[in-house]
């Protein structure tokens, strides 16, 4: 009989008090669930408030939940971390979603159950429930992909993902440490790689369950810029895949 596969559940939280112990209420019943050796891997950011030391109180409780703390990086480099981390410590199966609530932990077993057939599954949001100007940043960021890339990405950004072991190692070895846009680029990477079998899924996608959304519409206009910028460097890495 073969070992259970380990599945290791990536969540990125930066002042997160007010969400996150039920963040990790809801998901650690899906690691426990998935198998005894999996994990859920929350990585405080540099947070300010006491994210992290709830963390550390949580772990007493829910035992397959590991905190992790960092200096802040911001989103991006606090997803890449987070893969690396799984991927040093045997996973065999990485899902990423974010530490707000907005996402359901019962959707999960829809990308599960087909673990076996694709490479990458990415949550594909419609009807959101988080506000026009997080709208226009997928938008924006839909566009910038198909503009610089050449691919249409139904939603490039969605912190809903699985991707198996093998495939993701190769794929964030192209991605530069604190990379702004990590999961846009790994997007772009299986995408524009034909030997990966990927595809997007519908996800309901809630209104932020507490805490404050930073987003604004100066925010959206310096990451379009900065989208534009950091996607140009990387260009030819993504080409030559």
């Amino acid at each position: 009989m073969s070992n259970p596969e380990t599945l290791y559940i990536v969540i990125p939280a930066y002042n997160e008090s007010e969400n996150i112990e039920e963040v990790v209420r809801e998901w650690h019943e899906v690691v426990a669930k998935a198998s005894k050796s999996s994990r859920l891997v929350i990585i405080d950011d540099g947070s300010r408030d006491d994210t992290y030391k709830m963390l550390e109180d949580l772990a007493k409780k829910y035992k397959q939940l590991t905190p992790v703390t960092k200096k802040n990086s911001g989103h991006g480099g606090t997803v890449l971390y987070g893969y690396k981390y799984a991927l040093k410590n045997g996973a065999d199966y990485i899902f990423q979603t974010d530490s707000d609530g907005q996402t359901r932990p019962d959707e999960f077993w829809q990308m599960w159950d087909e673990r076996e057939d694709y490479n990458f599954q990415c949550g594909h949001r419609l009807g959101r429930q988080d506000g026009f100007s997080r709208k226009f940043v997928t938008r924006v960021l839909k566009l910038v992909v198909l503009l610089k890339f050449h691919v249409w990405a139904k939603d490039a950004n969605t912190p809903f993902r699985l991707m198996d072991a093998n495939s993701l190692r190769e794929k964030v070895r192209k991605i530069p440490k604190d990379y702004n846009l990590s999961n846009v680029m790994l997007t772009v990477l299986y995408l524009k790689d034909k030997s990966m079998k990927t595809r997007f899924v519908q996800i309901t996608f809630r209104p932020r369950q507490g805490g404050v959304n930073s987003i604004n519409m100066k925010r959206i206009f310096g990451i379009g810029k900065k989208a534009m910028s950091d996607f140009s460097r990387l260009k030819n890495t993504v080409d030559n895949d």
